[in-house]
């Protein structure tokens, strides 16, 4: 029985001896780590058979996700001012939405070289324009000066305008051109022909009806009325060269229609010392077709004279083909016609017409040749002229 306890005993230590000496070999044993599902493993990498149990993830990745951009504001789109005088030509446009003072400098120069007939077809060369000038506008208030270094009387246009917000409502000072005659107060880039004929010319250098001249003017425009625009104003008397002594006030009043998009109607009058009877007067009516690259325009005129009654019509018609050379590039045929009668106790007629072609490269430069069969004012027979020209302006 003792030596059955006793071996009992020795076999207990000798297992607990065994136990204790594999402890550290279990212990060194690395145990088995788990394998972590990593959804964005390429599925090419494993191999093909669990590829294709592999479900694809509808999960986006970061280049996937469309981040909503904020949407950007449109910017208005300037405005083109059309300036009542012609010196405005070549400024830039009048952004409504920019505040403080903005100035803009412009200018043009027109080289010309013309034979007359009654002259022997002596060639005269000459600079016929040679204007520069600078233009400043705030958001209710523009101003503009002009000086045409080719011209005896070197300031041109120096005037202040003020409007409403939606420029609605204008108020014109200073030297600018009277809103009396289509014709005159066409810009003289725009122009097709390179002058402006014998009946503009008669009315304002013989007869100082219009032209340029120092006045206070108001303004009304009516988008919703088919675009109505109406100009009246007040302008200084004409001096006479003998005495020294200047006139009465002038005064001056235009309206214009678009009842269509292509067409537009206009009426001018022009009363010369209006505040003493305007013995001196002239009303005009005028008409633009616009039809693509066509454009006619046409215009009556008559009134009282010192020498008595007169009328005159005026006709002009060009047509702008672009070249597909190069871009900017056009050729615009032009052709025209005018007639003045006085009916008074002297009793005469005038006539001309023009024909040529002008060569537009964008909005900087042009060239014209034309030529024009006349009997102006002051003729004792008609005669051709041929005149060349070559305007640019920036």
């Amino acid at each position: 029985m003792g030596e059955r306890r006793r071996f009992e005993k020795e076999r207990r230590g000798l297992l607990a001896t065994v136990l204790l000496l594999g402890m550290p070999a279990w212990a060194a044993e690395p145990a088995p780590e788990a394998e972590a599902w990593q959804p964005e493993a390429d599925a090419a990498a494993q191999p093909e058979e669990v590829a294709a149990l592999t479900p694809e993830l509808d999960t986006p990745t970061p280049a996937q996700v469309e981040v909503p951009q904020p949407e950007k504001k449109k910017e208005p789109k300037p405005k083109w001012e059309e300036p009542l005088s012609e010196g405005g030509e070549g400024t830039a446009a009048n952004d409504e939405e920019q505040r403080g003072l903005r100035v803009v400098p412009f200018g043009r120069v027109f080289a010309r070289v013309s034979a007359d007939e009654r002259e022997q077809y002596a060639r005269s060369l000459s600079i016929a324009s040679a204007r520069v000038g600078l233009a400043a506008s705030l958001s209710h208030v523009e101003a503009e000066v002009t000086a045409d270094l080719s011209s005896k009387s070197l300031l041109k246009d120096a005037f202040v305008r003020v409007a409403d917000g939606q420029k609605r409502l204008r108020l014109y000072g200073g030297q600018f051109k009277a809103p009396f005659l289509a014709r005159e107060l066409e810009s003289a880039w725009r122009l097709p022909v390179i002058r402006r004929g014998l009946v503009a010319d008669y009315l304002e250098d013989t007869h100082h009806l219009g032209g340029r001249r120092l006045g206070l003017m108001g303004e009304v425009s009516l988008e919703e009325a088919w675009k109505l625009k109406v100009s009246g104003g007040v302008f200084q008397g004409t001096k006479d060269d003998d005495t020294g002594i200047r006139a009465s006030e002038d005064a001056a009043l235009r309206a214009t229609v678009r009842p269509f998009k292509v067409l537009t109607l206009g009426a001018s009058s022009y009363f010369a010392q209006s505040f003493e009877g305007a013995r001196t007067y002239a009303l005009a009516g005028d008409a633009v077709l616009k039809l693509g690259g066509l454009e006619v325009t046409g215009e009556y005129v008559n009134g009282h004279l010192p020498t008595g009654p007169f009328s005159a019509q005026m006709g002009l018609a060009s047509y702008t083909l672009p070249l597909g050379l190069v871009e900017g590039l056009a050729l615009q045929p032009v052709a025209g016609a005018e007639m003045m009668q006085l009916l008074g106790p002297l009793k005469a007629r005038g006539y001309a017409f023009v024909g040529g072609f002008n060569v537009l490269y964008s909005e900087h430069f042009k060239a014209q040749l034309q030529a024009e069969h006349a009997l102006r004012p002051g003729d004792t027979a008609a005669g051709f002229e041929y005149s060349l020209q070559l305007a640019t302006r920036f």
